[in-house]
C-alpha cells in the first residue's frame, strides 16, 4: 500500500509528489514482473547453463498457473449474486449496468489478477453514451495512493498507458491521475529523471477515485508467492532427471585389455562398425568391455519429488485434484474436509474482494444517481460468492427446502445453480404461487 499524509494534497497533485508515488511503484513493479513471469512459466530453471556438451534439460512445470487458475475459478467460478429486496427499484440499474458490462467477466480477471499479484485493478470510466462502464487493468501499471490514516482513504488513483511509435519502439508514458473529481493528464519522457509534465485535466462523474485496487489478502501477496522456491526446486529435479536418463543412454564403453585399431581411421571404422552392428568381437583372456553409468536410484527421487509437491500444495493451500486419493470419497461433507485449506484460504480473499465490489458499487451508484435513477443504499446490499464446486443437486435442493423461512427468497434462489435471473424467478413465484 502507497500511503501519503493527506495535507501533501492541499497544493494540488504537484510535480515533486508524483515523482515520489511514482517511485515508490516502481520498485514493487519489479517484485509483480517477476511473479507474472512464475505464470507464464518463465521460470528460473530455463536460465540454468551448463558446460558444452553435458545434458541440459530445462523442464519447466507451472504449479504457479495451476494454483492461481484454481483458486480463482473457486473464488468467482460462478458469478457473484447480488440482493436487496427491500430497495430492488434502485438495484435494478445497477445491475443492468452491470450486465452492459459484462462484470462477471471483469471479476473473473480481477480474481486471476489478485492471485498473480497479490492485488489487482480496475477502471471506471464512461463511455460514450455516457454510461458507466468498468475493465480490469494490469496492476503494474496502475496503483492507489492511500492516505496515512487508520481509515486509508483513496487519494489519487494512478494509471500508466506506454506508447509505442510506428517502430514498435517505447516512445514516452502516458500518465492519468485520478482524484475524487477530476483526471489530470500529464507527460513522462522514457529515461529521464525529470518531473512528469502535466497537460490538461477534465472532471469526471464518480465522486470518489474511479480505480479500484482488490486486494488478495492483508499483505497484497500472491497465491504461489510463498512457495516459488519450491517450484524452482522441483523444476530443478524433473530436469536432471531427465539429464540423469540421457546420460545413461549415452554412456562411455569402456574397453580394457585390447584396442579397436592401430590407427586412426581403423579405430573410426570400429567405432562406426560398433554402432551400426552393435556386435563388438573381443579376445577370450583378457579384455573386458563395460559401460560406465551412474547408478540411478528411482524410488529416491520420487519420494523427493512427491515430497515437494506435497509441499507446494500444503504451503499454497490449494489440493492436487488429480491426486488418486483426493476424490476416493465424493459425498459434499468429504470433500469440503478436504478442501479446508482452499475454503480457509479463499474466506480471506472473498472478504478483501468484497470489499473492492462494495468500492465499485459507490462509484457506480453516484453515477446513477446523477443520471436521475433512484439512490441505493449500498451497504445495504447483500453479496453472494459460490464456490466452483462440483454440486450435488439433491444436497442443494435440500438445503434451499430447509432454509425457507428463515432466508429471504431472493437469496436462495440465487443458489440455485440453473436460475440465472433470481428476481424474474421470484417474480414469477408470486404471480403465479401454484406453479
Amino acid at each position: 500500500m502507497i500511503t501519503r499524509d493527506p495535507k501533501q494534497l492541499e497544493r494540488g497533485v504537484t510535480p515533486e509528489l508524483l515523482k515520489g508515488v511514482l517511485d515508490e511503484h516502481a520498485r514493487r513493479a519489479r517484485e509483480l514482473d517477476a511473479l507474472r513471469a512464475y505464470y507464464d512459466g518463465d521460470h528460473a530453471i530455463l536460465r540454468r547453463s551448463k558446460t558444452a556438451g553435458a545434458s541440459n534439460n530445462r523442464l519447466v512445470v507451472n504449479h504457479a498457473r495451476y494454483i492461481v487458475e484454481l483458486t480463482s475459478a473457486y473464488l468467482i467460478g460462478n458469478p457473484v449474486g447480488y440482493a436487496g429486496a427491500a430497495q430492488s427499484a434502485a438495484l435494478q440499474p445497477m445491475l443492468d449496468a452491470y450486465r452492459r458490462c459484462d462484470v462477471d467477466s471483469v471479476d473473473a480477471e480481477l480474481a486471476k489478477h489478485a492471485g498473480i499479484y497479490g492485488r489487482a485493478a480496475e477502471m471506471l470510466y464512461m463511455d460514450a453514451g455516457a454510461r458507466p462502464r468498468v475493465a480490469a487493468i494490469d496492476p503494474r501499471y496502475a496503483f492507489v495512493v492511500y492516505d496515512d490514516t487508520v481509515a486509508h482513504a483513496p487519494l489519487l488513483g494512478v494509471h500508466l498507458a506506454p506508447k509505442v511509435d510506428s517502430e514498435g519502439e517505447t516512445a514516452g508514458t502516458a500518465l492519468t491521475v485520478y482524484t475524487a473529481y477530476d483526471a489530470l493528464r500529464f507527460a513522462l519522457r522514457e529515461g529521464s529523471d525529470a518531473a512528469p509534465e502535466r497537460l490538461g485535466e477534465q472532471p469526471h462523474y464518480f465522486g470518489g477515485v474511479p480505480i479500484v485496487e482488490y486486494w488478495n489478502n492483508e499483505d497484497e501477496r500472491g497465491d504461489y508467492a510463498p512457495v516459488t522456491t519450491l517450484i524452482d526446486a522441483y523444476n530443478l529435479l524433473m530436469s536432471d532427471r531427465v539429464n540423469d536418463k540421457e546420460q545413461l543412454v549415452d554412456a562411455l564403453l569402456m574397453i580394457s585389455g585390447v584396442t579397436l585399431g592401430d590407427t586412426d581411421d581403423e579405430f573410426n571404422r570400429a567405432v562406426r562398425r560398433l554402432r551400426d552392428q552393435r556386435i563388438l568381437e573381443m579376445p577370450a583372456v583378457g579384455a573386458a568391455a563395460a559401460y560406465l553409468t551412474k547408478q540411478l536410484n528411482e524410488s529416491e527421487m520420487q519420494v523427493l519429488a512427491d515430497a515437494l509437491v506435497r509441499d507446494i500444495h500444503k504451503i499454497a493451500m490449494v489440493p492436487a485434484l488429480t491426486d488418486e486419493h483426493f476424490a476416493g470419497n465424493a459425498s459434499g461433507v468429504a470433500m469440503r474436509y478436504k478442501l479446508l485449506g482452499l475454503e480457509q484460504l479463499t474466506k480471506t480473499k472473498e472478504r478483501w474482494f468484497r470489499e473492492g465490489l462494495r468500492s465499485r458499487m459507490r462509484l457506480f451508484a453516484n453515477v446513477l444517481a446523477k443520471l436521475g435513477y433512484p439512490a441505493l443504499d449500498v451497504e445495504a446490499v447483500q453479496m453472494t460468492f459460490g464456490r466452483g464446486l462440483p454440486l450435488n443437486g439433491l444436497e442443494q435442493a435440500q438445503m434451499v427446502r430447509m432454509l425457507q423461512g428463515l432466508v429471504p427468497d431472493e437469496i436462495l434462489l440465487k443458489q440455485i445453480p440453473f436460475i440465472d435471473d433470481a428476481d424474474g424467478a421470484l417474480e414469477m413465484l408470486r404471480t403465479h404461487p401454484e406453479a
